[in-house]
């Protein structure tokens, strides 16, 4: 099973962002989580692409970006220029999943598909041999900061026993109030990969936390 610590780009310090990313940069975090908001899907508005652009610039890690937004396909090229590894839409915000999916796998990133907390995952049955990644949103999507929803370990067990029952290849990733209290419960879910964000960078030593986080 893999630990794989994406911290969230979203709770770092935008005066000091430059420091962050460097800090990241020498620390144990495998992906940089990427949160793109429209004030539409989820209600606030983050990042831009002209400012993705330098971030993808000054970071030495594979970009983890998930698009909080209405018709996220429009921006399949604007994600693939920024280089990210993957692109990740939500369940709720896609028509055609199928052809979207397909679609990020064509531009040469791999697809990641998310559920909001009353999404059961029984519904991505039919897709989950097509994606390569399942992010399960263990807050409401749009606000940094929120507690951790209990219910969202039970949804890492079904959703690893279904990848497992298909013999699907996809990853498990665990977004929303990711901290030490609950890491290691998510992990032995089935989680393959942990966001996080207050809990890194409020800590007195993020590179510390992140190592914490990642079982070490």
């Amino acid at each position: 099973m893999n630990r794989l610590i994406s911290p969230s780009l979203l709770s770092a310090d935008f005066a000091h962002l430059a420091d962050d990313l460097q800090m990241l940069n020498q620390s144990e975090a495998d992906w940089l989580h990427i949160d793109i908001m429209d004030g539409v899907f989820v209600p606030n508005i983050s990042f831009g692409f002209p400012v993705l652009k330098y971030v993808a610039q000054l970071t030495e890690k594979p970009l983890d970006v998930h698009l909080m937004v209405v018709h996220p396909e429009k921006f399949i090229p604007e994600v693939k220029a920024l280089n990210a590894a993957v692109m990740n839409v939500h369940y709720e915000a896609v028509i055609h999943l199928h052809r979207v999916v397909q679609q990020i796998k064509e531009a040469g990133m791999k697809a990641g598909v998310t559920i909001n907390p009353s999404t059961p995952v029984h519904l991505l049955s039919d897709i989950i041999s097509e994606v390569d990644l399942v992010l399960i949103m263990s807050v409401n999507p749009g606000f940094g900061g929120q507690k951790f929803i209990e219910h969202s370990i039970e949804k890492v067990k079904q959703l690893r026993k279904m990848i497992d029952e298909q013999h699907a290849t996809a990853l498990i990733e665990v977004d929303g109030g990711v901290c030490q209290a609950n890491a290691s419960r998510l992990f032995a879910a089935g989680a393959d990969v942990l966001v996080a964000g207050n809990a890194i960078f409020s800590a007195p030593n993020p590179t510390e936390m992140i190592s914490t986080l990642k079982g070490h």
